[in-house]
């Protein structure tokens, strides 16, 4: 296979490392010239793409993509792929066979606390989830016309090395926020990479939750990093007087338990199922402080 990611951040950089081994080539895009070095070191083809204009180089690449990694945000102009302007995605990607696009679990909105499913109706309350459903329906009907397996991963909190608890508690950032019944889903980034290497491999299509397998609340996980770093944790703050920005209000506002069962129904078995087992496992490394 020859990959493709648009969008090789921390998510696109461990799907593909994950893809490495099944692929002949692997290639990344990236907004800032300063980040190609790092694109290359991590085994990537490094190109320059701005979600706008494709040039000559990333046309080459696309004309041999066989497998479609796409992790930039859609924003109020949708989907970079799909917005006008953009040739037809036939002409770009001919070669095409298989689409990973990373969505979120946020299109699902606030659901009280209860367990949702990828089959539960999506409610999303944000404008920048309401760009993720537009943009999953675009590459899913995408597929669909072209006979082409798209798989939606929507995935949950993204932590892993360099991203997590103890950075936060290292740095002086950590926090406690205390609301009553809040729980969120997590997911390693390393999980996340081996879950889309898995359905790229097998080419599988469909929507597929990307967690673990424990929502629990912020605050235990916050208490548990402390635990292991043998520091005290953070005072608790009342969620009604935090000083939080409204993108981080906005997230509380969202309450619910989602499943994981049909990926693991499809063969996935992640390393890291809840936030102990992957705290213990980022302290006993020591990657979690890495750059």
């Amino acid at each position: 296979m020859n990959v493709l990611i648009l969008g090789a951040g921390y998510s696109g950089t461990a799907i593909a490392s994950a893809l490495a081994p099944l692929a002949m080539s692997v290639s990344g895009t990236t907004r800032a010239a300063e980040k190609l070095g790092r694109l290359q070191a991590a085994g990537i083809r490094p190109i320059l793409f701005d979600g706008a204009e494709i040039s000559d180089e990333l046309k080459d690449v696309m004309r041999e993509t066989t497998h479609l990694v796409q992790s930039i945000a859609p924003g109020r102009d949708g989907d970079p792929m799909f917005r006008a302007g953009t040739p037809p995605l036939a002409e770009l990607l001919p070669r095409l066979e298989w689409v990973g696009y990373l969505s979120t679990v946020g299109v699902y909105g606030d659901h009280g606390g209860a367990w949702v499913t990828e089959d539960t109706p999506l409610n999303p309350v944000s404008q920048r989830s309401l760009e993720r459903v537009e943009a999953e329906n675009a590459w899913l009907e995408h597929g669909a016309q072209r006979g082409i397996p798209v798989a939606v991963l929507r995935l949950a909190g993204i932590y892993g090395p360099g991203r997590n608890a103890f950075r936060n508690l290292s740095e002086g950032t950590a926090r406690r926020v205390i609301k009553p019944n809040q729980v969120f889903n997590r997911i390693r980034v390393e999980d996340i990479g081996a879950a889309t290497a898995l359905l790229a491999k097998r080419g599988v299509g469909g929507v597929f939750n990307v967690t673990d397998d424990e929502p629990a609340p912020p605050q235990d996980v916050v208490q548990e990093a402390a635990r292991l770093m043998g520091v005290e944790p953070p005072p608790e703050i009342p969620f009604e007087t935090a000083d939080m920005s409204p993108m981080a209000r906005s997230f509380y506002g969202e309450n619910k338990r989602v499943s994981n069962a049909r990926l693991r129904q499809a063969g996935f078995d992640p390393d890291f199922p809840n936030y102990r087992v992957s705290l213990a496992q980022l302290w006993t490394s020591g990657t979690w402080d890495r750059k």
